[in-house]
């Protein structure tokens, strides 16, 4: 006679507030996994996506949180944390059925993070500070990475719903250990964006195929990494749309990077030589584009004509 097979345990309900490029990826890949998946944003498109993915469109954070065993916060100012962390924290006692996991994702300053998880710690809710390097394309290639921080029961339940994204999920430590690597990794990042555009730039004035050095550097060793497979092929065709990291929301990830050095008196003298670069792509108009733009400030400052289509505007390095 056969034996019934174990009965596999349900899946946890997954909230998602912010439905923007990596919140509304998040939702879609939980989805196509199988997740019973609820989220909210202010913006009707993205409530449209999640709709269209199969998701169910709720009005507020406080709603999310009450129907979701785990809630993945994926925003871009601290002014949305806050709304977001007051619309939960004023939810009354008697509509929470349980509390769920909140995994905050969003590249935000260490003390309004703080402020969120201090709020939703008086309510007995446990939040994870848990950042990503890498850009929604990526997540095909399973090429993300988690850095997940606070308490480790915490990040055992919901490893599952992260592996869902991606196998590299790296418990780093207490609370904020984890935004602290992700500034790391983005400080490398910021360089990398420009130092690959200064690259494509010498090589057009040499005389050199830039596609070469990009076929030659991509894979080796020594000289590829993955920002360089990803932006350096934006910088060969001068196409910088859809972006994979717009200049304007990156220049808010450089300000919190700068103050976070600053606060903890580290120079970073190649870094802020950087951000002039990022500041000169938003003066040319650049702003919603991809930072692989940057090559464009170089190409301006090296006396390169613009790419087709775009008009030539001052640079200010």
């Amino acid at each position: 006679m056969a034996t019934a097979g174990k009965t596999k345990p349900a899946l946890p309900r997954v909230g998602v507030v912010g439905l923007g490029i990596m919140g509304g990826t998040m939702a879609e890949a939980l989805l196509q996994q199988g997740y019973t998946v609820c989220g909210c944003d202010i913006n009707a498109k993205a409530l449209a996506r999640l709709k269209r993915a199969g998701g169910q469109c709720l009005g507020s954070a406080a709603d999310v949180a009450s129907q979701s065993d785990v809630v993945i916060v994926s925003l871009s100012t601290s002014q949305a944390l806050a709304q977001v962390t007051q619309s939960i924290a004023a939810l009354p006692k008697s509509q929470w059925a349980h509390k769920p996991i909140v995994i905050e994702t969003s590249t935000l300053p260490m003390a309004d993070k703080d402020a969120c998880a201090n709020a939703l710690g008086k309510l007995g809710i446990v939040t994870l500070d848990a950042p990503i390097s890498g850009t929604a394309v990526r997540i095909k290639e399973r090429a993300w990475t988690f850095f997940v921080s606070g308490k480790e029961t915490a990040h055992r339940k919901v490893l599952p719903v992260l592996q869902v994204f991606t196998d590299k999920v790296s418990f780093v430590g207490p609370y904020g250990n984890g935004t602290k690597m992700k500034f790391a990794a983005n400080h490398l990042v910021a360089i990398y964006n420009v130092a690959y555009a200064e690259s494509v730039t010498l090589a057009r004035k040499m005389g050199l195929n830039p596609q070469d050095v990009l076929d030659l550097f991509g894979n080796s060793p020594v000289l590829g990494t993955g920002v360089m497979r990803l932006r350096m092929p934006m910088m060969l065709e001068r196409q910088y749309s859809p972006p994979t990291m717009k200049v304007e929301v990156w220049q808010k990830d450089m300000q919190v990077i700068g103050d976070m050095a600053k606060s903890v008196d580290c120079p970073t003298p190649l870094f802020s030589t950087c951000a002039a670069i990022y500041t000169s792509a938003m003066a040319q108009g650049l702003a919603l584009e991809d930072t692989a733009s940057t090559a464009e400030v170089m190409s301006a400052m090296a006396g390169i004509a613009p790419a087709k289509g775009r008009s030539k505007k001052p640079v200010k390095p």
